[in-house]
């Protein structure tokens, strides 16, 4: 027998008619004869709530811990209450179902609150459910620690819960969101943008780690580390109405025709930190990554330029705008010891990528890019690229006219 986890977030179980719409998709799976868990996140605006309600708790007294592991067992509730309502509506309408926390199945995890990662989840507890003909209805988000301390897996942690499960069980993963698909680009920004059918799993990997906020970038790099077949899908239909719907997130060899570019993405979450007059000789930029990386400050675009004075250097590079602060108060620490001359940061930048396996056995794809882009008269501040993408860092001002630029000069609206 089959099985199948479905995954729905927020936005799509946001109220009891929304969790009932959800109800009736389950059933319809069950009607097929599947084993089914379901995995839920928090309604809508309920885990912002719950956040501010740990911030307005204040921090912990001198010489006691931060409170982390107890951050998250208040965030972890908002998932506790949908879990159970699904499970209870489907009761009514006369299925057999129960609802599962993080530490019950169990999602065993590190011991990293907030940001926890899953090491494994033994499958007895869910096996012994869909033996005797339940749907597991799952807490997403969380897990539980050696020790049986509640966790939360990060924003967009609910993804990685249902791509883990589905490893875990050796079943299929149903992703439903507020969107019928992956698109070739943001549909509010290029009413062209097409539905993929199928999208590899590097590609997918890509583009949410690029900017697009359809799957979370951990779950696809779960989902390819295990090939689970993956469909991305819309929960605002009923059962029947959209047949053949969505978008599969596959490997690669099970696309039949390899698209150069698939994808448009961006990002506006982006700052730029120039660093002047850098001493040009081994060991300075490890001297100024080290210490970002010690300070969990993730580096993304780094590009270093000759400067003008004999034996120095200039260097750019990209954090996310939330760790621009922290970035420049770290490298200014360390100006004395390195020795360059001034930092600036900008905040008024965004990254735009082109993405596509089809790279691998093409040229002209960066040509065609740059031609586009100088086209409208948008400056390329850095770039930056990998076998299936180039990214370049444009004025935040042009993000959009790049996005629409690129996207009709790769033909993606002829898909």
């Amino acid at each position: 027998m089959s099985r199948l986890v479905m995954k729905f977030g927020g936005t799509s179980v946001a109220d009891l008619e929304r969790i009932r719409r959800v109800a009736r998709l389950v059933a319809a799976e069950v009607a097929t004869g599947k084993q089914v868990a379901v995995v839920v996140s928090a309604m809508s605006g309920k885990t912002n709530e719950l956040v501010a309600w740990t911030d307005g708790a204040g921090r912990a007294a001198a010489g006691l811990p931060e409170s982390d592991d107890e951050y998250d067992a208040v965030v972890a509730s908002g998932e506790q209450v949908t879990a159970g309502l699904l499970a209870m509506t489907l009761r009514n309408m006369g299925h057999k179902a129960r609802s599962f926390l993080g530490w019950q199945v169990p999602i065993l995890t590190d011991e990293a609150h907030g940001r926890a990662r899953i090491e494994e989840i033994p499958p007895e507890n869910l096996e012994e459910c869909f033996e005797a003909g339940e749907i597991a209805v799952i807490a997403g988000f969380q897990g539980v620690t050696p020790k049986r301390r509640i966790t939360t897996l990060g924003r967009g942690g609910s993804d990685t819960s249902a791509v883990a499960i589905a490893a875990a069980v050796k079943g299929a993963c149903d992703i439903y969101t507020d969107v019928d698909g992956v698109y070739t680009t943001d549909p509010r920004i290029e009413s062209k943008a097409k539905r993929l059918a199928k999208i590899s799993y590097e590609e997918m990997l890509e583009m949410a780690s690029l900017g697009a906020k359809v799957l979370q970038t951990r779950s696809v790099e779960m989902a390819m580390a295990h090939r689970v077949p993956v469909r991305v899908l819309s929960s605002f239909v009923e059962p029947g109405e959209a047949p053949g719907q969505g978008t599969i997130v596959c490997d690669e060899e099970e696309i039949m025709e390899k698209r150069i570019v698939s994808g448009v993405a961006y990002s506006r979450d982006e700052a730029k930190i120039t660093l002047l007059g850098l001493p040009d000789h081994p060991g300075v930029s490890s001297a100024i990554f080290g210490r970002l990386a010690d300070a969990n400050v993730n580096v993304d675009m780094i590009v270093q330029s000759r400067a003008r004075s004999a034996d120095t250097a200039n260097m750019e590079f990209t954090v996310g705008k939330r760790d621009a602060t922290r970035a420049l108060e770290i490298v200014r620490g360390a100006q004395a010891e390195i020795g360059f001359e001034d930092v600036a940061v900008n905040e008024d930048v965004a990254k735009v990528s082109v993405i596509g396996v089809g790279m691998r056995s093409h040229a002209g794809v960066a040509q065609s890019m740059f031609a586009a882009l100088a086209e409208k008269n948008i400056n390329i501040q850095v770039i930056s690229t990998s076998e299936i993408k180039i990214s370049v860092l444009i004025d935040a001002a042009y993000t959009e006219l790049a996005v629409r630029a690129l996207h009709a000069v790769y033909g993606l609206d002829q898909l």
